[in-house]
């Protein structure tokens, strides 16, 4: 009986064992994803701005500027791609919606990104645009890899259509999260001006026939929470200039936008209780299952061995034997 047993717990060991890198390497890159239906929204605010106002051609002062941020997954135009990727991709369709004030649009930019759907590298197919335009992105947009590292990356900037080192610059710890913290600059660049422009009857080619020219520059940073790569906060030191051309008479330059753009508290706490509990479920997939069937397949071991030796004791009494009589002789 002993024996069975022991039989028994071995088989289970060696099973919980095999389970554990199975689980970590093999079972948590198929899935750890990102859904290709999910929908997300954020806001962002830039108190006591400067704003041009295209009226006067002026810069002034504003209380404030907001920001809208959508993120609408593609479910349709994923799995299209998907058939010739040969992987699950996610396409997110999308828009960085810009009001002033009095609640008017300043700019309207949309995009598609196309990635994939584990690694959050880009995956290049039709229909990767910004503003329309066509666009090839080089590193990652939104969102970092699961597992993220403490190491540079490359970060695509939809103003520039180019991508650039974002830095890694320390660990911190934001509202009870541990974090990387990572900053970008982008020096000034000649941009293109938003097909929606906020004066009716002005186009980008309209502006371009005056010899004025759009500049930009920021500084991007993000608090990433590593294990599900998500940032869990973001700020931009972001300026916006016009330079030369009639448009702006005798003037060499304007501001356009200069703010500092920081997520709504609101958002904040959404994002921050929303990426602990995917924490958590990374942290199964990574570290508490893998490692727990690990420990559990050392002891059915070590319970197996166990009852094996005692199954073997010297101690234990031998079986009575038969024997014949020894033949006497006179």
């Amino acid at each position: 009986m002993r024996r069975k047993a022991s039989l028994i717990l071995l088989a289970l060991a060696v099973f919980f064992a095999a389970l554990s890198p199975l689980l970590r390497w093999y079972a948590f890159p198929r899935l750890a994803k990102i859904p290709a239906g999910q929908y997300q929204d954020m806001v962002l605010e830039a108190k006591d701005a400067t704003l041009l106002d295209y009226g006067t051609m002026r810069a002034r002062k504003v209380p404030k500027v907001t920001i809208v941020q959508t993120l609408k997954g593609n479910v349709e135009e994923s799995e299209k791609i998907e058939k010739t990727a040969g992987k699950d991709v996610v396409v997110w369709d999308g828009l960085s919606y810009v009001v002033g004030p009095d609640g008017k649009m300043v700019s309207r930019i949309p995009e598609r990104y196309i990635f994939d759907a584990h690694t959050q590298e880009p995956v290049h197919a039709t229909g990767e645009t910004v503003d329309g335009d066509p666009v090839k992105r080089q590193g990652i947009e939104f969102k970092w890899p699961f597992l993220t590292e403490k190491r540079d990356y490359e970060y695509f900037d939809a103003q520039t259509r180019t991508s650039a080192p974002i830095h890694y610059k320390g660990t911190q710890d934001f509202r009870g999260v541990e974090v990387y913290y990572f900053e970008q600059t982008i020096p000034w660049t000649e941009v293109r001006f938003p097909k929606a422009m906020p004066v009716e009857g002005i186009t980008p080619e309209s502006v371009a026939k005056t010899g004025t020219t759009r500049w930009y520059t920021t500084v991007r940073k993000f608090w990433v929470e590593p294990l599900t790569g998500a940032p869990v906060y973001g700020e931009e030191i972001h300026k916006e200039e016009l330079r030369g051309g009639t448009l702006l008479g005798d003037r060499d330059k304007v501001t356009a936008f200069a703010g500092h753009v920081k997520m709504r508290e609101d958002y904040i706490d959404h994002t921050v209780d929303l990426v602990k509990s995917n924490r958590t479920l990374v942290l199964l997939m990574t570290s508490y299952l893998p490692w727990g069937f690990l420990v559990l397949g050392v002891l059915l071991l070590s319970l197996s061995l166990y009852l094996e030796a005692r199954g073997r004791r010297p101690g234990d009494p031998k079986p009575a034997q038969d024997t014949e009589p020894e033949p006497v002789t006179a």
